[in-house]
């Protein structure tokens, strides 16, 4: 177990969001699925889960994309496993379940593996139980590679050796705007992978500066950046469809682009326990451009094209992007 479940232990007079998930994409780009397990609870009520999947491939004229809700009883936790919500199950190294509804139906049967190790987004182990940051973000496996199959509708689809991630974050509340970039650089012998969550929290009527947590690992050397103590010198320029930014850790400093077309997002409705919501701009075959400058070296120019993943939560609604007709919690 690299990343237990919290739902579990939630008193019954909090509010609490959870959320497992997995990305995986075509080796070359332009194919992806993106499957989330989630739990809502509100205070003084009993949880609701939800599953959703999104195949996103370039060239169609947008992703396909599908969620089913659930009550608590529908909802628990598998021996030795994750999460389990309608028979759908997620357990070190394998990932099984379905969604039928009447406008789409959808079923994935994956196995998957990470030789190196999670990738914790806080720098203190302490913080994740602490009642601040009220988001806490973890990558179980952030390197792993997928084998299997998923069937959107009537299109059975081969997955052989697709890199990709399982992340796994939970709260009492979304952070007021967030960007989570990913991307596996598949060049080298070993892995290489790039992780970033950053978010601007709401304090009162101020909203914080940009605070990133980010992993770059080149092959077996890992290289930790952001954090509080570089929240200043983290900038972050979001879009819809794109971001450019900018991050820096010891010896290390990363700058760069993730974007795509607006026809391969998807957007949906997250809501928080507490209300009210954010529209989440999501898309897996994204192009990712980095800069990397290390000390006593040349710098280095890292490329994903068409395979990785930009996440842009947001309470505006102007985005463009057609949101998902499903509602949340």
């Amino acid at each position: 177990m690299r990343s237990a479940p919290r739902f579990p232990s939630v008193s019954r007079d909090a509010g609490h969001y959870e959320s497992y998930y997995l990305k995986a994409t075509r080796p070359g780009g332009g194919r992806g699925v993106w499957i989330r397990h989630t739990v809502h609870k509100r205070p003084e009520e009993d949880a609701t889960a939800a599953l959703w999947l999104t195949l996103f491939d370039a060239d169609a004229p947008g992703p396909r994309a599908v969620k089913a809700a659930f009550g608590a009883d529908e909802l628990s936790v598998p021996d030795g496993g994750y999460i389990r919500i309608d028979g759908a199950a997620l357990e070190p190294g394998h990932a099984k379940g379905k969604i039928a509804t009447p406008e789409l139906s959808a079923g994935w049967d994956l196995r998957f593996s990470d030789d190196g190790d999670a990738f914790h987004h806080l720098p203190y182990d302490r913080l994740y139980d602490a009642p601040l940051p009220r988001t806490k973000f973890l990558s179980p496996y952030p390197s792993a590679r997928f084998d299997g199959g998923v069937t959107v509708g009537e299109e059975v689809i081969e997955v052989s050796s697709w890199p990709g991630m399982v992340g796994h974050n939970w709260g009492a509340e979304h952070a007021e705007r967030w960007v989570w970039i990913q991307g596996a650089f598949l060049d080298g012998e070993e892995p290489t992978y790039f992780d970033m969550a950053a978010g601007r929290i709401k304090l009162g009527p101020v909203q914080t500066p940009w605070v990133g947590n980010a992993m770059l690992r080149i092959g077996s050397v890992e290289h930790r950046l952001g954090g509080f103590d570089r929240m200043l010198s983290t900038k972050v320029s979001e879009r819809p469809t794109s971001c450019t930014f900018q991050i820096a850790g010891k010896g290390i400093k990363v700058r760069g682009r993730v974007a795509s077309e607006a026809r391969n997002f998807v957007a949906w409705v997250y809501a928080d326990p507490k209300g009210p919501e954010h529209n989440t701009i999501n898309c897996s075959i994204s192009d990712l451009e980095l800069e990397v400058q290390r000390d006593g070296r040349p710098p280095e120019r890292l490329e994903v094209i068409g395979a990785a993943a930009y996440e842009f939560g947001t309470r505006d609604t102007d985005h463009g992007i057609p949101l998902q007709p499903y509602s949340d919690g």
